[in-house]
């Protein structure tokens, strides 16, 4: 087998099996998630973000640590094995996912620079309560605060809600954007949206998202000020954002609003609520411990692995037509 047949033998391969474990983990995550989203007193935002991601994560994952070596390290470089149809066309449903989703972060992309260059037409730069962020004054058709881009992150709020609010909520609306930059939720809303998997075909990939929304929301309000004052203004500042706004639109552009991810109600009472928070420090270990159940296996069965996943590809290349 020629260098070059060889590596195009192998990436053949290797786009197939990111489609069959994408196919594979998609339909897993469709029936987990949805059991999950009836749950409604889940409010950990990296549990839906790593379940809308876990389809193509695993397939990376698994092509990149797992077949990618198995490939190199069992696969004679002198046999010349032809092209079969199946995994051909595995291959090109590859290309094809992966080329869906990057049309779907581009577009995401337009979209949010689009309404950012709308806002930016008449704005005005103000000085932020807390002068963390460039902060704009601008004109809109919506009441809005909103906090844009992934990178280079801007501050909007509308002149309407500027003499709305009072001092303090103005203050707390700003606190809680900023909650969404530490978090780094525009970035996590752009990974979603180009997510190259087969669970975008599903409602239930709509409704992580929208699980995520809704518990990043939770998650900024906490970080927006554990006082009972800010507390307090926060919750009056999103029942009058909420009033003057008759639709919530939905979320599909790397932007954070002040109530883009919805259930106002829930979240006025869990401010109002003095009762403690829970500990985020639990959900990380948590997750650590879920973490280190899934690798320490592999990493105790990894040779071996290799040798089951190479002679699983041949069986498959054999049979298939």
């Amino acid at each position: 087998m020629s260098a070059l047949s060889y590596v195009a033998h192998g990436a053949t391969l290797t786009l197939a099996w990111f489609t069959l474990v994408n196919v594979g983990a998609s339909l897993l995550v469709a029936v987990l998630a949805a059991r999950l989203v009836r749950v409604r007193s889940v409010e950990q935002p990296s549990l839906w973000f790593a379940l809308r991601l876990l389809p193509a994560v695993t397939a990376v994952a698994f092509v990149a640590i797992v077949f990618i070596p198995s490939y190199w390290r069992y696969e004679p470089r002198e046999m010349v094995e032809g092209f079969d149809l199946s995994l051909t066309l595995c291959a090109a449903a590859a290309v094809a996912i992966a080329a869906t989703a990057l049309a779907r972060g581009v577009m995401a992309g337009r979209c949010a620079s689009a309404r950012v260059e709308r806002w930016m037409r008449g704005a005005r730069k103000i000085a932020a309560p807390n002068g963390a962020l460039p902060t704009y004054e601008i004109d809109a058709d919506q009441p809005v605060i909103a906090l844009s881009g992934v990178f280079r992150q801007r501050l909007f709020v509308t002149r309407g809600l500027m003499n709305t609010l009072s001092p303090a909520e103005l203050a707390a609306s700003v606190a809680h954007e900023i909650g969404h930059r530490r978090a780094f939720d525009n970035l996590k809303r752009l990974m979603m949206r180009a997510s190259p998997d087969v669970l975008v075909a599903f409602p239930v990939a709509r409704a992580l998202e929208q699980r995520w929304a809704s518990a990043a929301e939770h998650a900024a309000d906490r970080m927006a000020g554990s006082g009972a004052a800010a507390r307090c203004a926060l919750a009056s500042a999103l029942v009058k954002v909420a009033r003057l706004t008759p639709s919530i639109p939905p979320i599909a552009e790397p932007i954070s609003t002040l109530i883009a991810g919805g259930e106002i109600a829930s979240r006025v009472r869990r401010l109002l609520d003095d009762r403690q928070a829970p500990d985020s420090r639990c959900a990380v270990l948590s997750w650590t411990t879920a973490l280190a159940l899934v690798i320490v296996p592999v990493v105790l069965a990894y040779t071996p692995l290799l040798r089951a996943v190479h002679e699983t590809t041949e069986i498959l290349v054999r049979t298939l037509p």
